[in-house]
């Protein structure tokens, strides 16, 4: 989906690595919780408290799952889920836009 109706957007960022990484948090009416953000180019690692599905909507980047010793290359457009209470790496190598979607389990 291209376009979100009928939510509530928190106007704060959230900001991570000295600004290289950014976001703002959607809620939907069901309390459902998304983000939608920006990564410049960089490595980072992050953690995760619920699942999360990553989709990017622009850009390349290589991600290494939790459990996994080869990264995923992303080009373009591209998905991946990162399980509850694991980390994972990401070498981003270009602007990347990305909308981050948190699953209560």
């Amino acid at each position: 989906m291209s376009q979100f109706a009928n939510v509530t957007v928190i106007k704060q960022a959230n900001v991570y690595f000295e600004g290289k990484v950014t976001s703002r948090t959607v809620v939907f009416a069901d309390g459902t919780k998304k983000t939608l953000g920006i990564m410049l180019p960089g490595e980072y690692e992050f953690g995760t408290d619920t699942r999360e599905i990553m989709e990017i909507l622009a850009g390349e980047l290589n991600v290494l799952l939790p459990g996994e010793s080869q990264w995923l290359a992303i080009s373009g457009t591209g998905e991946f889920t990162v399980p509850a209470g694991q980390r994972f790496k990401l070498e981003v190598k270009t602007v990347t836009d990305y909308c981050c979607s948190y699953v209560a389990e």
